[in-house]
């Protein structure tokens, strides 16, 4: 179907709020109505201390405590291609936007690619939010966002 849509969720070094973001909305991918709705997710960093790594212990607690069960992934940084190979590129906050949004100009093809870079707090249905990384915090600051995701 063509009208299926790919999303790509952007933090700093992707094993934290853009792997929780991504493990989330592939567990709603496979419910109804979304079903027909997503072609693909994924997610990735904007920087690469992270490249390969597999998503934060506390990200993958949060995750199976959820509900949300055999979500894998490595670690990634943002390459040029993600510009047109997806629909949506969601920043976690403004700092990851801004940096998207730059790579975006450098990287992509003319016209920036088809993707639409946006800040995912955009989307909560209320205040715009960012998406704090909690990669310092408790377990508290992991609830949060997955409760934002």
């Amino acid at each position: 179907m063509s009208d299926k849509v790919s999303v790509l969720f952007v933090c700093l070094g992707n094993i934290c709020r853009s792997t929780m973001s991504e493990g989330v909305f592939q567990s709603l991918a496979q419910t109804e109505p979304y079903t027909d709705l997503i072609d693909r997710i994924d997610s990735c960093g904007t920087g690469a201390y992270h490249v390969g790594d597999s998503p934060d212990r506390r990200t993958m607690a949060t995750l199976k405590a959820k509900g949300v069960k055999g979500y894998k992934h490595a670690a990634r940084q943002l390459r040029a291609s993600d510009f047109t190979d997806f629909d949506y590129i969601f920043a976690m906050d403004s700092s990851n936007l801004q940096d998207t949004r730059r790579k975006q100009q450098l990287k992509a093809p003319p016209g920036g690619g088809k993707a639409k870079v946006l800040l995912f707090g955009e989307y909560s249905g209320g205040e715009v939010e960012q998406v704090e990384d909690p990669y310092y915090d408790g377990q508290d600051g992991f609830e949060k966002a997955y409760e934002q995701a």
